[in-house]
């Protein structure tokens, strides 16, 4: 089964039935998922946020974020040198640099909502 790496937007839309929510299950779809080990984090940001813009969404807000302990999800864990020259070399977050490193590392397409993740993924 193929490797895709995945990031917190993706999975965010996937968890809480944002807009793209379908297109990203077509495209993680029969594949094994990796992502670096700061996504259970950004996840945890994401829900945060949602919950401060939508108090009275909270019930199912929490819910939503819970399913997302359902998805396998395989944890890398990154080098930070190499994110920093990473981000340094791309113009992208540390963030969003261990996504890209990590897609480079293991040779796999990176899915993200994210467009300058996304340019910067398309030139590995």
């Amino acid at each position: 089964m193929a490797v895709k790496i995945v990031d917190a937007s993706a999975i965010a839309a996937f968890v809480f039935a944002e807009p793209d929510a379908s297109r990203i299950e077509i495209e993680l779809s029969g594949h094994r998922l990796a992502a670096p080990t700061l996504l259970p984090f950004e996840m945890s940001s994401i829900c945060l946020k949602k919950l401060r813009a939508y108090p009275a969404d909270r019930d199912n807000i929490l819910a939503r974020f819970a399913g997302y302990a359902d998805i396998p999800i395989d944890l890398y864990p990154s080098d930070p040198d190499s994110i920093v020259e990473t981000a340094r070399a791309t113009g992208l977050s540390a963030y969003d640099a261990s996504y890209l490193l990590l897609a480079a590392q293991m040779s796999a397409a990176l899915v993200t909502l994210d467009e300058q993740l996304r340019r910067a993924a398309e030139k590995l």
